[in-house]
């Protein structure tokens, strides 16, 4: 099968993931192999080849937002068959013993693993994967649209459930990617105002295009308290910069899993009963929950297609924000 994999972190303006081909893995009794039709490229990606995140055992092929088809089931996968339409996502594997994972709060395992960095990923013609956190799909997403919400769209549907944001609310995003154009959507729907911190002009008319009631820079005045705030870009300074805007008793929340140092602030910023949190992977009930508000919505995501062998370009024009919404490999 054909793959991009990875041998060494580094910079990918510098360091390019290589075509090769690999023999595809034969499913063991818990497994599923699936034939990869898309696979959406994320921010955690760009975080894995540049070393942010630290990668167990090189080499390793990126991604985890797949669309496929099952191509085949091992003994104990009684859920799925051969030929059903599934998604996979960022969580791979809990150990199913823990505290955590008995009081379902199972992306906080010790010993959870995760497609794309700790097994291979997406970014190939075939993924072999355990079948825990694997999910059918509504048949009313296209594939290619069905990409980004499997870690993007769930992460922001994680991070609005904890940020206790409710109806009528007013709710900041600061960054506006693939995740962000997603949670803006479900925001709406709740009937949220919504207000977006984005450098990128392209960006801030998309955010209107979809629905923000306002847009401007993450220095700039939305004029208005906002009760709760999601951070998508990687930066810690955003989130002293956020608690500028945030109404007493309103939540800030790092949606990402890689933020550079959140620097020194005045505790009067926090004062006020403010609070500020992580989201850190998100449960199976998450993502059963999102893709059924998805289908209902229903949310559109904007996609730019790369071929496989394009994932370079692919992940450069992300961390160049050139991409409107969410990159997407097809793979044919």
């Amino acid at each position: 099968m054909r793959t991009m994999m990875l041998h060494h972190p580094g910079m990918i303006e510098d360091v390019q993931l290589k075509c090769e081909t690999l023999d595809i893995q034969e499913p063991k009794e818990s497994e599923i192999l699936i034939r990869v039709k898309f696979c959406s490229v994320y921010r955690t990606d760009l975080h894995l080849i540049e070393g942010d995140l630290p990668v167990p055992e090189l080499p390793i092929i990126p991604g985890h937002q797949v669309v496929g088809i099952i191509e085949e089931t091992g003994d104990r996968i009684d859920e799925f068959k051969k030929g059903d339409r599934v998604g996979v996502p960022w969580m791979s594997s809990t150990c199913c013993r823990c505290g955590y994972c008995k009081g379902g709060t199972e992306n906080l395992c010790d010993l959870a693993q995760f497609t794309g960095l700790d097994r291979h990923g997406g970014y190939a013609e075939y993924i072999t994967v355990p079948g825990q956190f694997v999910y059918k799909l509504p048949d009313e997403i296209a594939d290619h649209q069905a990409a980004p919400l499997l870690c993007s769209g769930i992460i922001g549907y994680r991070s609005l459930k904890l940020s206790g944001l409710r109806s009528g609310q007013k709710l900041g995003i600061y960054g506006f990617g693939a995740s962000a154009h997603i949670t803006l959507q479900v925001a709406i729907h709740l009937n949220c105002e919504v207000y977006v911190f984005t450098r990128s002009e392209e960006h801030r008319i998309h955010a209107e295009e979809l629905g923000a009631v306002w847009s401007g820079g993450s220095n700039d005045d939305p004029g208005v308290g906002l009760d709760s705030v999601m951070i998508f870009a990687p930066s810690g300074v955003l989130m002293v910069d956020s608690l500028k805007n945030l109404r007493k008793g309103g939540t800030v929340v790092s949606a990402g899993i890689h933020m550079s140092d959140i620097p020194k602030f005045p505790y009067h910023l926090l004062y006020g009963e403010r609070a500020m949190m992580s989201v850190t992977n998100a449960t199976h009930q998450d993502g059963l929950e999102f893709l059924k508000l998805a289908r209902e919505i229903p949310i559109r995501t904007e996609v730019k297609l790369y071929q496989l062998e394009q994932a370079n370009q692919a992940l450069l024009d992300l961390k160049q924000s050139r991409i409107k919404g969410a990159a997407v490999l097809t793979i044919d």
